[in-house]
């Protein structure tokens, strides 16, 4: 089945600025990671839950200053974000706003042989180099999002201007997808939005959450998953066999029998759609029949290959 959209990709990256005295302390009871973590030189990657533990978003935080920050995430999801953390600041000193149009995110690559995404010389010492590190050229800010290959977010206000710092360049959409994937790096639109606890994401494995952290929305159950269970679904890479085009969202089924729904997906050059999609892991389908049933009649039945990750996943069975 297909999703009623297909999301654009690194285009439709919008900010949400959030600024006031309070706004660190209010944004750790909210999202997975630690905010006392965050810094002028140091970004994370964080998601915003509901109260089942299921993805809303997944937000890459930058501090521009004492008390102002911009979060970066599909535009898609920033009004309905607003909405909804609106409920919980009270008289907390937040202010919350869309920025989208006084901003310009732009995923970014080392300049060596960018539209193919692939690093094949030094990057230069001016760009940042480790996981979540920023840096400023000029007026913009360089955020360091993916280490193999390196690539950043290049955090501008709209009137900056538009060059890339030295040494990098602006990313293709579909070359930017295809390294995100490849890296395992999901991202959660408006169609996938609430789907998916935020292990089966591997949040856990890309550092966005804070088990060590006090109470945020959604924390029980992803602390109950990560200290009393394992989960049985998570986020995998595969590579269909033949031509066939997949959407975010898109739900089927692999030749196993493992359903699947998809959380990103790229077309390649011959045809075929490399895509990170949640699904039983296989030590899950074996021990568990119901994981490797005979798919329902209807269902997209999709031959792939799975693909390795730059991480590794528990494998043990627990939360479905």
């Amino acid at each position: 089945m297909r999703a009623e959209s297909d999301p654009a990709s690194s285009d439709t990256l919008g900010v949400l600025r959030a600024r006031g005295t309070d706004v660190v302390q209010f944004l750790q009871g909210q999202l997975s990671n630690d905010m006392s973590l965050l810094s002028p030189a140091r970004s994370l990657l964080a998601g915003y839950h509901n109260p089942q533990g299921r993805t809303i978003a997944l937000l890459q935080l930058v501090q521009i200053a004492d008390g102002d920050l911009v979060m970066i995430l599909p535009r898609e999801l920033i009004a309905p974000l607003i909405g909804r953390l609106s409920k919980f600041i009270l008289r907390a000193k937040v202010t919350l706003a869309e920025e989208s149009a006084s901003w310009r995110v732009t995923p970014a690559v080392t300049a060596t042989d960018a539209a193919a995404g692939v690093t094949a010389a030094p990057v230069a010492h001016a760009l940042p180099a480790a996981l979540g590190a920023v840096t400023r050229a000029g007026e913009t800010l360089v955020v360091c999002v993916g280490e193999a290959p390196p690539r950043w977010l290049l955090v501008a206000p709209s009137a900056a201007p538009a060059a890339p710092p030295s040494g990098c360049a602006a990313a293709g959409p579909q070359d930017w997808r295809r390294m995100q994937i490849a890296a395992g790096v999901p991202q959660v639109y408006a169609a996938t939005s609430e789907q998916f606890v935020a292990q089966m994401l591997n949040l856990d494995a890309l550092g966005a959450i804070a088990f060590d952290k006090g109470c945020y929305t959604g924390q029980e159950v992803i602390a109950r998953a990560h200290y009393r269970g394992r989960v049985k679904r998570r986020t995998q890479r595969f590579v269909t066999r033949g031509p066939c085009s997949l959407n975010t969202g898109d739900t089927g089924a692999l030749a196993d029998g493992r359903v699947f729904r998809v959380v990103e997906a790229v077309q390649t050059a011959d045809g075929r759609c490399e895509f990170l999609a949640v699904a039983p892991l296989i030590v899950a389908a074996q021990a568990s029949p119901e994981h490797a049933r005979a798919a329902a009649p209807g269902t997209l039945v999709v031959e792939a290959q799975i693909l390795p990750l730059p991480y590794v996943l528990d494998k043990s069975e627990g939360l479905d």
